[in-house]
């Protein structure tokens, strides 16, 4: 399986070294391709290797800040994609001077259709937050998907890859309006990233985007599809309101029954089969949240759970046999350790059943 990080080829970067050199001649491709392939390249991983090609480019260009943008602004075309992060990174490492504000933020809108300016916006966010959040709510109101999206996926105050923004964990309060303008956005490009900005603070406030999603909920289509998508973590967790914003209501006579493992004792390699009934009682169907989770045994001997989605539907009355299975073949995210290993069945976030089984090695 190729790593993002090997996307950085030779062939890549030199190939970026001539679509440089189109539009400034004076641009030495071959020391652009040692720079970025000097020592301890191998090591480097995927955002590291952005940091390593940006100083190179860094090294090649003009060293006047704007016409080294212009030179990158005509190339940008034909590079698109994740692998150019390093353009709008280019804008991090060389624009956050005070006298390149403006300059920074037209390009970073400029640059960010082709591959993202998502991590690149951040250091402008903690260096000049009232400046750059009065260009994010521009953003927001783009005709261009890709700009609007960098408006809530920029100022996400936990982005996957990117600098956490401390003071939006502590305080969300900032970036609410641009989550607003975007609610109904018509792009599910737009949308998932709206869900997972809200999914982020939903960790720190949960209270907070539930006083949003039930605010929201019912208005419009494309805002019901965020808010579900948003209230994962804590339908995951549980969480009551949650819960009842979607019709998941504690149910007295909902029943688990005849939960089955096919073997109590696996090997790491294999699947855990187990199955089990859902029974009615209530008279009537009912929506069901369905979820197991897996008490991992951890090096330490204590147990570390993890919560997995079985099914989300209406349920009949009376009896309904489910069947599923959990692999534990060995993966890179986590580590399978031998021993005693619990499985337990929630309803609607409450627990409802619960077995264990032995974990051997291969």
């Amino acid at each position: 399986m190729e790593l993002i990080k090997d996307k950085y080829t030779p062939a890549l970067i030199d190939r970026t070294g001539e679509q440089m050199r189109q539009f400034y001649p004076k641009l030495d491709t071959q020391q652009f391709h040692e720079l970025v392939f000097a020592e301890g390249w191998e090591q480097l991983e995927f955002k590291a290797r952005i940091r390593r090609i940006t100083l190179a480019l860094t090294q090649v260009l003009p060293d006047n800040y704007e016409e080294a943008l212009h030179i990158i602004e005509q190339a940008a075309p034909t590079m698109r994609g994740v692998e150019y992060l390093f353009v709008p990174d280019f804008i991090e490492v060389n624009g956050l001077d005070p006298e390149d504000y403006e300059l920074s933020m037209k390009y970073l809108t400029l640059f960010t259709p082709y591959s993202s300016s998502e991590f690149a916006v951040r250091p402008f966010i903690e260096l000049y937050p009232i400046q750059t959040m009065k260009h994010m709510m521009a953003w927001a109101e783009s005709n261009n998907e890709h700009i609007r999206r960098l408006a809530s996926e920029g100022s996400r105050p936990r982005l996957p890859w990117g600098a956490k923004l401390q003071n939006f964990i502590t305080d969300p309060t900032p970036v609410l309006p641009i989550l607003h303008a975007l609610k109904q956005d018509e792009s599910l490009y737009v949308r998932k990233s709206v869900a997972n900005h809200l999914n982020d603070i939903s960790k720190d406030h949960p209270e907070l985007v539930m006083d949003l999603a039930t605010t929201w909920y019912g208005q419009h289509a494309h805002t019901d599809w965020i808010v579900r998508h948003a209230s994962r973590s804590l339908l995951k967790k549980g969480h009551s309101t949650a819960l009842s914003l979607f019709g998941y209501n504690e149910q007295d006579s909902i029943h688990i029954e005849q939960l089955q493992l096919v073997q109590d004792t696996i090997s790491i390699g294999e699947d855990l089969h187990f199955s089990f009934d859902v029974v009615n009682e209530s008279g009537e169907s009912q929506m069901l949240r369905i979820e197991y989770e897996m008490g991992y045994m951890k090096a330490n001997g204590k147990q570390a759970p993890k919560r997995f989605k079985c099914s989300d539907k209406m349920y009949p009355t009376g009896r309904t046999k489910v069947a599923t299975k959990q692999s534990f073949k060995v993966i890179t995210t986590r580590k399978y350790y031998v021993g005693l290993h619990t499985l337990t069945i929630l309803v609607n976030g409450k627990e409802a059943a619960t077995t264990s089984f032995v974990l051997e090695m291969e």
